[in-house]
């Protein structure tokens, strides 16, 4: 395991070459992280829909969720909640604010089309289906309850969860192994999971697989939950949060703490 000035160094060198890489690498990286996530995304769902305990099957779908990032990290991909942490190589003066922005807005609506395209399969191919339709109508109850937070609860929930995000992602990048990478990321995205946390990629699948089910299942639908209240009422202020708690909580702090001076 790399101390944690040797993980500073290694995430300057990754995220100056984020910050640097071609926008198309970035996008159809991106598209794939998407996809991962809302996969874990979909495996959390169904995980639980049919587990009647409220608190087991919170559990259950936490301890599923986990994948989604380790197929980001071994796999290979651009999420935009870890790549908050490009602020490191910024603030280090290795890569530039533009650059930087580029990444993010890239990556982030490569992100959105990935969650976007698993949304759609598994509403139309019939995934959420499962259990006399307990999945689809377990994906309409979360979406609906997502799109209901206040503006502040949504902001705060965003902050914590990439705050556990980005600790996932920097334990993982100082294992020397892929079996050490796994268990350093398993628990924190466990606990920000189990603890209703607000993950902006996860929502793009989240929220829209919710907002189609009910317009495809004979389940019960809910009124406020519209494409509207999605990007108002929950992605921007959890978008917000998530920079503030991974960006700027760990990249920064860790940054000033770490970063050898010349």
């Amino acid at each position: 395991m790399l101390a944690p000035s040797e993980i500073l160094e290694k995430w300057i060198v990754s995220g100056k070459a984020k910050a640097r890489n071609s926008v198309c690498k970035l996008f159809l990286l991106a598209v794939f992280a998407g996809v991962f996530i809302a996969i874990a995304g979909v495996g959390s769902t169904i995980a639980s829909a049919a587990i009647e305990n409220p608190s087991a099957a919170k559990l259950i779908g936490a301890c599923v969720f986990p994948g989604g990032l380790a197929m980001c990290l071994l796999a290979g991909s651009e999420l935009f909640t870890g790549n908050t942490l490009i602020l490191i190589p910024v603030l280090s003066k290795e890569a530039s604010v533009a650059g930087m922005l580029k990444n993010w807005v890239t990556v982030f609506i490569g992100n959105f089309v990935g969650s976007i395209l698993i949304a759609l399969a598994v509403n139309y191919g019939g995934t959420l289906g499962l259990f006399g339709n307990a999945a689809a109508q377990s994906a309409v109850n979360t979406a609906a309850a997502k799109v209901t937070l206040t503006f502040s609860d949504a902001f705060i929930r965003g902050i914590l969860c990439n705050f556990l995000v980005c600790i996932a992602v920097w334990i993982a990048a100082g294992a020397q192994s892929a079996g050490g990478k796994l268990a350093g990321l398993f628990f924190p995205i466990m606990i920000f999971v189990l603890s209703g946390y607000e993950h902006s990629i996860a929502n793009m699948y989240y929220i829209p697989a919710g907002i189609i089910a009910q317009n495809t299942y004979p389940i019960a639908g809910n009124n406020a939950l519209t494409w509207g209240a999605f990007l108002l009422n929950n992605l921007l202020p959890v978008t917000l949060g998530n920079i503030l708690g991974g960006g700027v909580t760990v990249g920064v702090v860790y940054t000033l703490v770490y970063r050898k001076k010349a």
